[in-house]
């Protein structure tokens, strides 16, 4: 099955998903309920992840799944055959069946083709993902109780190392060093790594900002942080996180912004994009490549406004290399770290209380936005943030990849 990294980085790896990302940092428990995604390719992880679990007394329900190079890939299939009947279908008593029963979702990310979908029209992928965004809102609810936690890790292929222009030595590599597999107890150097980027967060709070103001030669751009807002670290929901992030009051979302990392979403890639935005919405798109999905994307209700704004540090980032991957670009560090933004859904954890509590007319009265996608952005140009405080006074709080008061 070509390159498989050294069993201790595959034990190491599965240790930091179920021991420290999942339960927020705390691993599972005995007798918790483990949901587990993963591709043919990535089987190696799949079943140290799956051992994990077992060894710390966690039950799992198993989601193999097919490859996705060839003609037989099962995905591209199903929106190449499937009706509109099809493709609205949603099995409502199994998919509230599974949110009851499930306790963690562990997904681990992996494309032996990152272009696999990028035939297929955009319009039916969106109109997919309206139709399951049910079974979204419930785990999110869950979510918001304290009663579900998620987490996301990267198995690498060739085909996805290539578009890195890495070899799949030098690509795993990134990841060993990203996620500490290097340590003989990556769990504990998460750990470190967590209280430096929770002490980061409660800098942040402890500022009453009310406007953000990220500058640089490729953006121009306001924030309006809103009521009720926290600053988050990421806690193990995906690994590895180094970055610091909230959701602002979409409403407040004024100016320009590029892009200086390519988007890969849907297995098509979108090159060089530019958003303009006015009174909260995208009222211009741009990109250099696939215009159209991305076009397509925001046309999706809810999807022209931030539902999230974040920084890395580049100090506490150990990932030096461009990874053609979300997950990973947008925790590059670097020299200037990065910024980016998401467009879509709000994180509600970003709410400064407790979020089972808000009913939906407040969580819109307060500018969270709500849609079935949640797009990240990444950029790693140099930026300076300045936080407009509620007095008037201005704050540098990042400048050349670094908080300034941490």
């Amino acid at each position: 099955m070509g390159y498989v990294p050294p069993q201790e980085h595959l034990e190491r790896y599965a240790d930091v998903l179920v021991n420290w990302a999942l339960g927020g940092g705390d691993g599972i428990r005995p007798g918790e309920v483990v949901h587990v995604t993963a591709p043919e390719s990535a089987r190696p992880l799949y079943i140290e992840s799956c051992r994990a679990i077992w060894q710390a007394g966690g039950h799992v329900i198993g989601d193999y799944r097919p490859d996705d190079d060839d003609e037989r890939n099962w995905e591209r299939v199903f929106y190449d055959t499937a009706s509109d009947e099809q493709l609205d279908f949603f099995a409502e008593r199994y998919e509230r069946g599974f949110v009851d029963e499930v306790d963690h979702g562990l997904y681990v990310m992996c494309w032996n083709d990152p272009h696999s979908l990028s035939e297929v029209d955009p319009a039916r992928m969106m109109r997919r993902r309206v139709s399951q965004s049910p079974f979204r809102e419930w785990l999110d609810a869950k979510e918001d109780a304290a009663e579900y936690t998620w987490t996301i890790g990267l198995y690498p292929t060739p085909g996805m190392a290539a578009e890195a222009r890495l070899s799949i030595e030098e690509y795993w590599e990134q990841i060993v060093v990203a996620c500490f597999l290097d340590d003989p107890d990556p769990v504990q150097r998460w750990r470190e790594v967590t209280a430096q980027v929770e002490a980061q967060c409660a800098a942040l709070n402890a500022m009453p900002i009310e406007r953000l103001h990220v500058e640089g030669e490729d953006i121009d751009l306001w924030l309006t942080l809103g009521e009720k807002r926290a600053w988050k670290g990421g806690g193990g929901v995906n690994v590895p996180s180094f970055e610091v992030f909230t959701s602002p009051d979409w409403r407040g979302t004024e100016g320009r912004i590029r892009f200086s990392e390519p988007l890969y979403i849907y297995g098509s890639l979108i090159k060089g994009v530019e958003l303009e935005f006015r009174d909260g919405g995208v009222v211009e798109a741009r990109a250099e490549e696939n215009l159209a999905l991305l076009t397509e994307m925001i046309a999706t209700e809810g999807a022209d406004r931030v539902g999230e704004f974040s920084l890395t540090d580049g100090r506490l980032s150990r990932i030096t290399k461009f990874m053609a991957n979300t997950l990973y670009d947008e925790n590059v560090g670097g020299p200037f770290g990065n910024t980016h933004l998401a467009l879509g859904r709000s994180l509600r954890l970003c709410y400064d209380g407790d979020p089972d509590t808000v009913p939906d007319e407040e969580w819109e009265r307060l500018g969270f936005n709500d849609s079935v996608v949640h797009t990240d952005i990444v950029s790693t140009t140099d930026r300076t943030v300045t936080a407009v405080l509620t007095d008037g006074t201005e704050r540098v709080i990042y400048a050349s990849g670094k908080f300034l008061d941490s």
